[in-house]
């Protein structure tokens, strides 16, 4: 353990050294700033508290299915959510879903009693890939009940290595681990656990509720117009590389591309290499004419979920560096997806591509492979389009099993 509070305290050393420099170091830094006292004042002694933990803001979208459910099930609780990230702190601080927001306090052994005694959870959440070994090794000492959801473990993890002790016991801490898959379940049986349930992932849950809540967007109603909407969600460089490129190859459709981040030299570059002509959504008002524009850039957050509804076809990014990211917002309304070569990690894309709902693509020639055939052929489409659809409907539920399960403890 001393390995594990070394290495916390060199990571936070390092974030104050460039966070001069590097806005989110900083945020990081500042967000915890007064952390306890803002805490004390925040939660009262009396409250029932229920306190879910997420990395960051995809962790976040895992997690809110069960903080709604949670919401309309079990109102005598207050809800603590607490954030890692800043990437997810700042995006959703002010959601309403829960009655108290902060950051997580660094895991030191002092910080862990501290935060506790603030808060004093009687039921603890981690999402999907949380372990803090003192909040957790504290949580146990205290038998507060706590658990994980959407967790997924892999063969070559750390608690399934020689020196893989200390996490091994962290998971001791868990009343119920919920996990994606049989094997996960698997996994953690070589180990002696049998407090396991396949749950499933709560993301499907939540981007079915997205779909149904999806808006309409009057730009985008204009945009489109009578054509054909392609729809890239959380682009990165290399994507909008293969997506400029297959806009200026098939100018009768439409674009819509949404980067990651607001970069301003990328988006100047997707604004001067389309040849159809390209504008911001944030750079329109109700009385712009987009006569023949091609491409809309989504340079703003919040509204790609709803802008998936339009579309026809998507890709996703990510895939060309880490990862890719949530490519179950765009089947979720029936749509084949697109995404670079980095998906291994993510069981739903895995399970797309097996499908035929989704494709891999390397180049922009692959990327062209794989869209003209559901350009130009309605009845493939169609059932390419049933199939991820269905896809996202048959993996709903996680999130009432994970309730119903947590409250019959």
């Amino acid at each position: 353990m001393w390995l594990y509070n070394l290495g916390l305290t060199l990571y936070v050393w390092a974030i104050r050294l460039v966070a001069p420099r590097h806005p989110k170091a900083r945020l990081w830094i500042e967000g915890r700033r007064d952390l306890f006292r803002r805490i004390r004042e925040a939660v009262a002694p009396g409250e029932r508290i229920v306190w879910m933990h997420v990395a960051s803001l995809g962790e976040f979208e895992q997690g809110r299915p069960i903080i709604e459910e949670l919401r309309r099930k079990h109102p005598e609780y207050k809800i603590l959510l607490t954030f890692f990230s800043p990437s997810g702190y700042e995006i959703r601080k002010n959601y309403a879903g829960a009655d108290h927001i902060f950051y997580l306090p660094i895991d030191t052994p002092r910080n862990a009693r501290r935060f506790l005694d603030a808060v004093h959870p009687e039921i603890a959440i981690f999402v999907k890939y949380e372990f803090w070994l003192n909040l957790l090794a504290e949580l146990r000492r205290r038998h507060v009940r706590t658990f994980i959801v959407s967790a997924i473990f892999r063969r070559n993890s750390v608690f399934f290595r020689p020196y893989g002790g200390m996490w091994r016991q962290a998971l001791e801490s868990f009343d119920v681990l919920f996990v994606q898959n049989e094997e996960s379940k698997k996994l953690l049986a070589t180990l002696g656990f049998d407090n396991v349930l396949v749950a499933g992932d709560t993301r499907f849950d939540r981007v079915a509720e997205i779909a149904r809540a999806a808006k309409r967007i009057d730009l985008i109603d204009r945009f489109k117009g009578d054509a054909r909407l392609f729809v890239a969600g959380s682009t990165w460089g290399p994507d909008e590389e293969l997506l400029i490129r297959l806009a200026n190859d098939n100018p009768e459709i439409k674009f819509v591309i949404a980067p990651h981040e607001m970069d301003e030299g990328r988006i100047a570059r997707l604004i001067a290499e389309t040849r159809g002509g390209a504008l911001r959504y944030t750079q329109c008002t109700p009385h712009t004419a987009f006569g023949p524009k091609q491409v809309m850039i989504l340079d703003t957050v919040g509204l790609l979920a709803s802008v998936y509804g339009y579309a026809t076809w998507s890709y996703v990014g990510g895939g060309f560096g880490v990862g890719i990211h949530n490519t179950l917002e765009a089947a979720t309304f029936g749509l084949p997806v697109a995404f670079g070569p980095n998906y291994g990690k993510f069981k739903e894309a895995r399970d797309l591509v097996t499908l035929g709902a989704a494709r891999s693509v390397g180049n922009y020639e692959e990327l062209n492979a794989w869209f003209v055939p559901l350009r130009d052929n309605e009845e493939f489409l169609q059932r390419t389009s049933r199939i991820a659809k269905d896809y996202t409907t048959r993996h709903q539920g996680a999130t009432g099993i994970i309730v119903r399960t947590i409250f019959q403890q």
